[in-house]
């Protein structure tokens, strides 16, 4: 399969070198285009006011990789390699494979999952592989599950437009329980700002946090309940496998809202 691979960690990260390189040894035709640099938590954002450059890169992937290193957001490398880097359409948009879950609410934020977004957005099926450990170095049984679902895909492609949010345990691969469908849960933080003064005296605030994991999503979201909450089951070992569309549009709210009378005709 032709497969666009970006993150949101940057050129220099383990975990995008190890995707892009198993799946080029796999015989996948892989080009890559991400971040000169660490992006993570940029959300969707689009660089409208100035330049986007783009540099080639070598003797970083495997020699079958096509690289370039942009110095834009991860949406920003997605849209140019569609829109100018690449000669024809991919078939998939990976995005990954990020170093730290992204998980329930995490995903409005993440660069990873916004990268992958992009290419939904273009029309093109996506997916954003997250390992669940801010400190593990070992990619490689995530890199292998990509394998397998893309091989998957290549064979029985997904049924509708959608882009498929997969999170990894940091676990040994034999020691993964299985895979999971799932469905977006809440991982909200209580927010900390540490105040500091710099060196010449100043004030500035570092963002810090706590997870609160086990916030159920609100109940009129008209979820399934018998389908079982990412956040859960990473716990458990289990891959989670959650299918998202960009379309926010609230269904129970339109019903609800649709009882106001305004003072016009």
């Amino acid at each position: 399969m032709k497969l666009l691979i970006s993150n949101d960690d940057g050129v220099a990260a383990l975990g995008i070198r190890t995707l892009a390189n198993y799946l080029a040894e796999a015989g996948h035709d892989v080009t890559v285009v991400c971040p000169d640099r660490e992006r993570s938590a940029t959300g969707h954002g689009l660089t409208m006011h100035q330049p986007i450059r783009a540099e080639v890169i070598e003797s970083v992937f495997h020699p079958a990789v096509n690289a370039w290193a942009c110095d834009g957001t991860p949406s920003d490398c997605v849209k140019l390699a569609l829109w100018a880097l690449l000669d024809s359409p991919p078939d998939l948009v990976l995005s990954g494979i990020n170093q730290g879950a992204n998980l329930g609410t995490e995903i409005l934020y993440s660069g990873t999952v916004s990268a992958a977004m992009e290419g939904l957005i273009e029309g093109i099926p996506s997916i954003a592989f997250s390992l669940t450990s801010h400190t593990s170095k070992d990619f490689q049984p995530a890199a292998h599950f990509a394998k397998i679902l893309v091989d998957q895909l290549a064979v029985k492609p997904l049924p509708d437009l959608m882009l498929l949010n997969v999170n990894i345990p940091a676990v040994k691969w034999e020691e993964i329980a299985g895979v999971t469908l799932t469905r977006q849960g809440v991982r909200r933080y209580v927010d900390v700002f540490d105040k500091r003064v710099d060196p010449r005296g100043k004030i500035y605030y570092w963002l810090t946090g706590e997870v609160l994991e086990d916030v159920e999503p609100p109940a009129g979201l008209n979820l399934p309940q018998n389908v079982p909450i990412d956040v859960h089951v990473t716990r458990k070992n289990y891959i989670s496998i959650t299918p998202l569309q960009y379309n926010l549009t609230y269904g129970t709210g339109l019903d609800n809202l649709a009882q106001w009378d305004f003072p016009f005709p």
